[in-house]
């Protein structure tokens, strides 16, 4: 595996540190009055998310550990457990339902995402940037509301709330961006 420079790290890398895999979650790079400058990275563990601080000096090396991304099939949940299949092997594969964290509700049967292996070991699981989502409850249009960007808020199929335009009415789709939870467009 590559071993790359302190000053290099950036996030979304993952390193191998202390034994363990983490993710660069944030890196501020430090250029003290007195004495080197230094990489401040907060790291986020694969295995069991806690969370890790950690100064990198530009001559420190660290390994970068490149993850195999496949694209997997949900399949079902029980007990806390997602299985997803790879629709190539048809082998099958389980994670923790909280490896989701606040997205886990966009997961609809049968959706396509994106399994992160290291080797055999499955670590991360990301889904689609946008999610297709039928609004089950909204407050009706007003006339003469459309000329302020207002939003309103709406209650999804999933259970989740959010805003959406004026003109969105109950039982139509949405597409909502699962990153920022927001209203991307009409579906």
């Amino acid at each position: 595996m590559p071993k790359i420079n302190g000053n290099e790290i950036r996030p979304g890398n993952v390193l191998e540190h202390n034994g363990g895999l983490w993710a660069a979650v944030k890196v501020d790079h430090v250029k003290p009055g007195k004495g080197g400058a230094f990489a401040q990275v907060e790291m986020k563990n694969l295995r069991n998310g806690s969370k890790l601080n950690e100064r990198f000096r530009s001559a420190d090396k660290v390994e970068r550990v490149r993850l195999e991304q496949k694209d997997m099939q949900f399949l079902y949940e029980t007990d806390g457990i997602l299985t997803f299949m790879d629709t190539e092997t048809y082998d099958q594969v389980e994670l923790p339902a909280d490896i989701l964290g606040e997205r886990r509700p966009f997961l609809q049967d049968g959706m396509t995402i994106h399994v992160e292996f290291h080797y055999e070991e499955a670590l991360n699981a990301t889904l689609p940037q946008k999610v297709t989502c039928r609004i089950v409850e909204t407050e009706p249009v007003v006339k003469g509301q459309t000329a302020a960007n207002s939003f309103k808020p709406a209650l999804l199929d999933n259970g989740l709330r959010v805003l959406v335009p004026p003109f969105v009415g109950q039982d139509e789709d949405i597409i909502v961006n699962t990153e920022t939870m927001e209203y991307a467009e009409r579906a």
